[in-house]
């Protein structure tokens, strides 16, 4: 028998992630040798200087400016690409990052996943990329903030630089995503369609969420998407308006009530359906965040829309999970470096489980072998280390988020 204590639903136990502290350490990484060599020789110049005149401060401080200078320039990251500065995007890191960002970009207009478009490339690399683009076969996808991240990248750095070519990549992956939609309103995880799970309606990960946004932006054409032309604003207008539709008659009721989301549904069908071996068909505490997030940032909501926001709170009332708290616990001899255990913590903060049983609101949690189990400690250590099976986002909706969206709307229904 497992120790675990038992999830529920009902607002006997909750979960939280503890952590140490909520600060992120980011250790500092210097410049390659190369870039800054220079810098580094003159700021050693400088400091002999100051040290055989014995009272050059002047030297000494010129010295700390460069050296400041050089741990200032630190390499952004990919995932940082979307977090700098205006002013950031003007210059030569940026360009050449967004370069990178069209060498990756396929013939049909999109990306793949999972690629660190901020990497330094080589001149043979480079070619290889650029062989790579007639390749009219080459899988691209929305997953994992594929493609719609590109695209906002883009049009950053081509506000900041005025350079056509971007605005050009930008218009290329707005075709893209224009042509995968599905008639009826939904996008899939890839297109060209990718046999399997992947052909599903997806919102696991933010995928057409991330999607619905920006396309929203466009057909609003506010500061930077004002660039978009009016027959592509209008046929983004039209997408996000079938998208809509399509997130509110997937909405799960249950007894007549509605819920939340599933991660991913049936094309044909619209229902709930299975992706990975241990993402079955459920409601999603995860997912439907963003969705939810997404129906309150709608203007002038419909009824239609305010209900879904309203079932869907309800339902993350109902599903909440108090009295437990997450912890990692380190072994190097584990995959990632640690496993990851739930004990009893009456005082922790409220989380819900990454999925629930349709019906029963039941926490559920699945391995490879694809068996539903109650506890987490019961599916194998690889998949509790190596997947989010508790969020804490919806706290947020509940206690912000909806009451100022309530106070503006809810009166309407």
């Amino acid at each position: 028998m497992s120790s675990e204590p038992a999830l529920t639903a009902a607002g006997g136990v909750r979960l939280i992630d503890s952590k140490v502290s909520g600060v992120i350490e980011r250790p500092f990484r210097f410049l390659p040798l190369a870039a800054r060599s220079g810098s580094f020789c003159l700021v050693v110049a400088l400091g002999l200087a100051g040290c055989a005149g014995g009272t050059n401060m002047a030297a000494t401080d010129t010295a700390t400016k460069h050296s400041e200078t050089v741990m200032a320039a630190d390499p952004v990251r990919w995932s940082q690409a979307l977090e700098q500065e205006p002013d950031w995007y003007s210059g030569a890191e940026a360009v050449r990052i967004a370069d990178n960002v069209l060498l990756y970009q396929n013939q049909n207009g999109g990306w793949l996943k999972n690629i660190d478009m901020a990497k330094v490339l080589s001149e043979p690399e480079k070619a290889h990329l650029k062989a790579e683009q007639a390749n009219a076969d080459a899988q691209t996808t929305i997953d994992n903030r594929a493609t719609f991240t590109q695209m906002e990248y883009l049009l950053r750095v081509y506000k900041a630089t005025g350079q056509e070519k971007f605005k050009k990549g930008f218009m290329r992956g707005l075709d893209y995503l224009l042509d995968a939609q599905y008639e009826d309103g939904g996008w899939a995880q890839f297109y060209p369609i990718r046999k399997g799970y992947y052909e599903h309606i997806t919102f696991n990960d933010g995928a057409m969420m991330g999607v619905m946004r920006l396309l929203r932006d466009v057909s609003e054409g506010k500061g930077a998407y004002a660039v978009v032309d009016t027959e592509r604003r209008q046929k983004a207008a039209s997408a996000i308006g079938k998208g809509l539709n399509i997130i509110l008659r997937t909405q799960i009721k249950v007894d007549g009530r509605l819920t939340a989301w599933c991660a991913q549904y049936d094309r044909h069908t619209l229902t709930p359906a299975k992706a990975r071996a241990y993402e079955l068909p459920s409601i999603s505490g995860s997912e439907s965040v963003g969705i939810v997030k997404y129906l309150m940032e709608i203007e002038n909501p419909s009824p239609e829309v305010i209900r879904a926001v309203e079932g869907a709170v309800a339902w993350f009332e109902q599903a909440k999970l108090t009295g437990l708290r997450l912890e990692r616990k380190k072994d190097t001899a584990l995959y990632k470096g640690y496993d990851v255990v739930v004990v009893n913590d009456p005082g922790a903060s409220p989380l819900w489980a990454r999925f629930y049983e349709i019906g029963t609101n039941r926490p559920i949690f699945v391995g490879r072998d694809g068996i539903i189990r109650d506890h987490l400690s019961e599916i194998e250590q690889e998949r509790r280390a190596g997947y989010s099976w508790y969020v804490n986002s919806p706290q947020a909706l509940l206690e912000k988020s909806y009451p100022q969206w309530k106070q503006k709307w809810a009166s309407r229904q």
